[in-house]
This record gives C-alpha cells, sequence and structure tokens, in this order.
C-alpha cells in the first residue's frame, strides 16, 4: 500500500461523513453556490442561497430576478459584482445553448461564465457521478503539505493527485481533503498535534516535529 492510500485510509477513519457542504437540490443549484463559493466559506455561501434560491432556483428564473436584484442576495459574498454578472451570463447561456440543463461534460461546464475546472468538477462530482477532484484552496494547501504534489498549478496539481490517488476514491478524496483541511488543516495555525496523519505528513516531519 502506498503512502498516499493509507492517507486516504486513515481521513476515511477520521471523516466518514465526509461530503459537500454546500446546499443544493438541482444541478443548477449547485453550479450557483459553487460560483459563490470562491473566495467565500459554504457556511456564508448556504445562507445567502437559502433565501436566493427561494425566488431563483432556475436559469429562466435567475434572469427575470435580473443582475441588480440578484447582487442585493448575495452583497454579503466577496467579489459579488463579478459573481452575479457571471451567473447572469451563465444562465443566458444555459438557456440558450443547453435547453436550460446543465450540461455534464467538462468541455461544455468550462464554456459558462466563471465556471472552470474546480467548479467544473464539484459539480460533475456530486450531479453527475464523475469521479473527480476539484483543487480548491484546501486540496491544494493539503496536496502540498501531506507530499501529494510539488506544482503550483492547479491543474498539474489536479492531475499529481490523480495519479496518486485511485480513481474509484476521487470524488471521496476532494471530500475527505476538505473536511480535514477545514478542521484540523488550517492554513494559520494548522493543528498538527492532534491530526490523525501527521505520522505521513512531511509539512509535520519538517516544519513541526524540529
Amino acid at each position: 500500500m502506498t503512502l498516499y492510500q493509507k492517507i486516504i485510509n486513515k481521513l476515511k477513519q477520521m471523516y466518514p461523513e465526509a461530503h459537500c457542504e454546500l446546499d443544493f437540490s438541482s444541478e443548477y443549484e449547485l453550479l450557483v453556490a459553487t460560483i459563490l463559493s470562491a473566495q467565500s466559506t459554504d457556511k456564508r455561501v448556504n445562507i445567502v442561497t437559502k433565501e436566493l434560491f427561494k425566488v431563483a432556483n432556475s436559469p429562466q428564473k435567475m434572469l427575470e430576478l435580473g443582475e441588480e436584484k440578484l447582487k442585493e442576495y448575495i452583497r454579503t459574498i466577496g467579489f459579488y459584482n463579478a459573481k452575479s454578472k457571471n451567473i447572469i451570463k451563465m444562465s443566458e447561456q444555459l438557456v440558450e445553448d443547453f435547453n436550460s440543463k446543465v450540461p455534464s461534460t467538462m468541455e461544455e461546464l468550462t464554456t459558462l461564465a466563471g465556471v472552470g475546472r474546480k467548479t467544473a468538477n464539484v459539480v460533475l462530482s456530486n450531479c453527475f457521478g464523475v469521479q473527480a477532484i476539484a483543487v480548491d484552496t484546501h486540496v491544494f494547501r493539503l496536496a502540498h503539505r501531506l507530499g501529494f504534489s510539488d506544482e503550483n498549478d492547479v491543474y498539474k496539481v489536479e492531475l499529481d493527485l490523480n495519479s496518486k490517488i485511485k480513481k474509484s476514491e476521487w470524488s471521496l478524496a476532494h471530500h475527505l481533503l476538505i473536511f480535514h483541511g477545514r478542521r484540523v488543516c488550517k492554513a494559520k495555525n494548522p493543528l498538527c498535534e492532534q491530526c490523525g496523519v501527521n505520522m505521513y505528513c512531511r509539512y509535520y516531519k519538517s516544519s513541526v516535529q524540529q
């Protein structure tokens, strides 16, 4: 068993409940929530979308709401001006190009405004059953600390993770790394002494155990 598999196995024991922490009830809702989640917290996004999705839970309803009213709903989220513009444009694209349905391929998803590989992977993984690792800030940080990757390019980090984790566990690994990053392996003041995988961690061995 590889070191990387040992890490994933241990994280599975630690977080049997690991899952997507954004609240959603459709592909479109998750797409919107994931766009909003960049540079924000899932907790904050869930507060906002609880009210937003009461009035705009489909591309057509979002277009009826309009950009200015959308801004009022998402004002407490970082970069809300750019995000509202992207969500309206993305909704237009869905109506015009995809019959108001969220597409199920990376190629099509990344043609939508505000949608990069990370957002596309979140939607593919959680809505369409595609095995995928979405590299957000937590996954990126843990990939480096735990030794999965030394790359600075997000796509290359994704490829490194894909090569070291069983494909059947890509989506689960994504959730596990995020759970661990939020609860223990924090950006500032990581709780290394309490960490269940510190025996495998190069960051712990090089920075903390000295």
